[in-house]
């Protein structure tokens, strides 16, 4: 990491970076993990999740813009962290949390059941090679696991610019028991909420489509 990003772990991070116990990995959640909603934000408010926040550029927006709303943005990719820190302290940001934890740990472990209103997931690696598409986080069970972490009648919604990992994005969706649709016909039209990030911009200068889709948690029994 640059000095700055350095820095701000140093003074940051007390404020926004939330360290779970771990259990084996420097990035895993012990399995006894729960996020205390009002000890961490000091408030009872609807709480949006980002998966992925890279650079902090789309959470950070949303945290400004509803400050009524509670945000955790989880990466494992530490001098993006950093980078959301010192951009969120800049913006005078309080409602937001970040934790360098792997996604699927976060949603199943650390958040309690249906703890979640929002999830996003916004152009995640696509592991475009055959021999790494295996990697890739939109997979099963990855749609039983953040259904478990919606509220009833919360929202994930996902963007990709490949339009394969989009197609598998929405057969993984679409066979989770726990979830419906948001959107008619093929793909969801753009969330209003989600800023045009470089990967967005990357994508849309190759002659990439940008595909969006929308899931809601069905009522528990």
């Amino acid at each position: 990491m640059s000095e700055a990003q350095e820095r701000a772990f140093a003074v940051h991070s007390e404020f926004y970076m939330l360290v779970p116990p771990r259990s084996l990995a420097a990035t895993s959640v012990h399995p006894d993990a729960r996020l205390d909603h009002r000890a961490t934000y000091g408030r009872d408010a609807p709480l949006i999740v980002e998966i992925g926040s890279g650079q902090g550029h789309a959470i950070i927006h949303a945290a400004t813009s509803r400050p009524g709303d509670d945000f955790l943005a989880v990466d494992v990719f530490r001098a993006g962290l950093a980078r959301t820190m010192l951009d969120a302290e800049r913006a005078g940001v309080r409602n937001l949390r970040l934790i360098e934890a792997n996604a699927p740990e976060v949603l199943e472990t650390l958040l309690p059941d249906g703890a979640a209103d929002e999830v996003w997931v916004f152009f995640p690696d696509p592991w475009h090679k055959n021999k790494h598409t295996k990697r890739r986080l939109v997979k099963p069970p990855f749609g039983d696991i953040v259904a478990g972490a919606l509220r009833d009648g919360g929202v994930v919604r996902l963007a990709t610019d490949w339009e394969d990992y989009a197609l598998q994005m929405r057969d993984v969706l679409d066979a989770a028991p726990d979830l419906e649709r948001g959107f008619e016909g093929d793909w969801a039209p753009r969330f209003d909420g989600r800023v045009r990030t470089a990967f967005e911009r990357k994508g849309a200068a190759k002659g990439r489509d940008i595909r969006d889709l929308t899931y809601r948690r069905k009522p528990r029994p």
